[in-house]
């Protein structure tokens, strides 16, 4: 079987899908960061990643958890 633009592989690997949108502003601004950092640079996946665990923590604590 071969691999082309056709098999839709190809596409994924190089367009990231949208993150998920929650509806809350702040969430959706961490997700979108995450989405948007570099898939070569492991520090700006970690840094991101990191941010919108800290986010989410936040918005569960406000909930009054």
């Amino acid at each position: 079987m071969s691999q082309g633009p056709s098999d839709g592989h190809a596409e994924s690997a190089s367009t990231p899908p949208e993150p998920p949108r929650t509806g809350d502003i702040v969430v959706d601004a961490a997700l979108e960061e995450l989405a948007a950092a570099d898939p070569g640079d492991l520090d700006a996946q970690l840094s991101s990643g990191e941010r919108v665990q800290r986010t989410l923590q936040g918005r569960l604590s406000d909930l009054g958890g």
